[in-house]
């Protein structure tokens, strides 16, 4: 007797709306007030993780509303100061260059993510850098922006993961 092949259909649920409202619970829980050895916790930029994993698993016209709303998040909730939509703007990036790079990115291996990972942080990292520069009148501190970077780069498998789970997850995309 010959059995069927199932199929794990993987709607936007499961890889856009619950990652992203993971992705602001750990902001929020990484935002307490909490010192250990005089060491507050780190805060990295969760959103990136889904802003290059999301156009690896699948393109979709969702995936960057939702990096949009998780930017203005981060803005408003870590007090952009007038910077409204600079987070955004900085996922955004991330997300259309992964997306550009996606033919090449599929099937890679791990070491080949990291480095596009580190690539695409640092850009978005350049961008708010550079519009905090310019509306502050002067350069922020490099030692707060390597405490940012840092966190947010050991991030990257958690990235991983969304991909490697979620890429095969529907072979109608295919």
């Amino acid at each position: 007797m010959k059995r069927g092949v199932t199929v794990r259909v993987v709607g936007p649920l499961q890889w856009i709306v619950y990652p992203a409202l993971i992705a602001v619970a750990v902001t929020l829980l990484l935002a307490t007030p909490v010192e250990l050895f005089g060491l507050s916790l780190p805060e990295p930029v969760v959103p990136m993780v889904l802003a290059f994993a999301w156009p690896l698993i699948r393109p979709s016209w969702v995936a960057p509303l939702v990096l949009f709303a998780l930017g203005l998040f981060l803005d408003i909730f870590w007090g952009g100061q007038g910077l409204l939509g600079m987070w955004a703007l900085a996922l955004l990036a991330v997300y259309a260059v992964v997306l550009g790079a996606r033919s090449f990115l599929i099937g890679q291996d791990t070491a080949v993510l990291f480095i596009w990972y580190a690539s695409c942080s640092a850009l978005a990292f350049l961008i708010a850098y550079a519009i905090v520069s310019l509306k502050a009148g002067n350069m922020p501190s490099i030692l707060a922006l390597i405490g940012q970077v840092v966190p947010t780069l050991l991030l990257f498998p958690f990235a991983s993961r969304m991909v490697e789970e979620f890429d095969d997850g529907d072979v109608r995309f295919r």
